[in-house]
């Protein structure tokens, strides 16, 4: 009874040992993580002529609280912000309409040529941006989209990309054909069931 007792307590405290020392080098790798940020709010509050001082000061004396009213005063903050917001809200639906009504085609249609139509998508993925970036501009040039959110938005309903036709075909072939039979028998159209 005595030797059970024994090994079970150098069990525990090996244990006990070893989830001290996972916890010591989780805490140090976080504290590492956090030092770059931490010094980042401390530069934040900081007057310029502090920020380069040698030794350097984590906590600066004096607190420079206006360095946040002026950066949201000397440059249009707010209205870029807006803007990413509306391309940002734009390109989502666009996307997200666009790229999963191709891939549920792809994925639930039988045509002829389907899959090497498919291949042909995804082989766009290996073409680098640099080669139709400056097609592109002439193209958006010449429509008179340079200077609008249009370049950024429209090509967002028109296709989507490649990889998240991928992705949401990969999807949908994981669903059982039985369910579209069933919702065919209870009367739903394509474009339903696609809903």
């Amino acid at each position: 009874m005595e030797k059970s007792i024994g090994w079970w307590w150098r069990r525990s405290v090996q244990e006990c040992t070893w989830k001290i020392c996972i916890y010591v080098l989780v805490t140090a790798g976080a504290v590492i993580i956090l030092i770059p940020f931490a010094w980042a709010v401390s530069t934040s509050l900081k007057e310029p002529g502090d920020i380069f001082r040698i030794p350097p000061q984590w906590i600066p004396n004096p607190i420079a609280w206006s360095n946040y009213s002026e950066a949201l005063t000397m440059i249009p903050f707010l209205l870029y912000f807006k803007n990413t917001c509306i391309i940002t809200l734009f390109c989502l639906v666009g996307g997200v309409i666009s790229a999963s009504t191709v891939a549920f085609g792809f994925a639930r249609l039988r045509f002829p040529g389907r899959d090497y139509l498919f291949l042909l998508v995804l082989a766009t993925l290996m073409i680098p941006y640099q080669v139709t970036m400056i097609p592109q501009f002439l193209f958006f040039n010449k429509l008179g989209w340079i200077d609008t959110f249009k370049p950024l938005i429209v090509p967002s309903f028109f296709g989507g990309s490649a990889f998240f036709i991928f992705l949401l075909r990969q999807y949908y072939m994981t669903i059982p054909l039985e369910l579209d039979d069933a919702a065919k028998i209870d009367g739903c159209s394509f474009f339903g069931i696609y809903s």
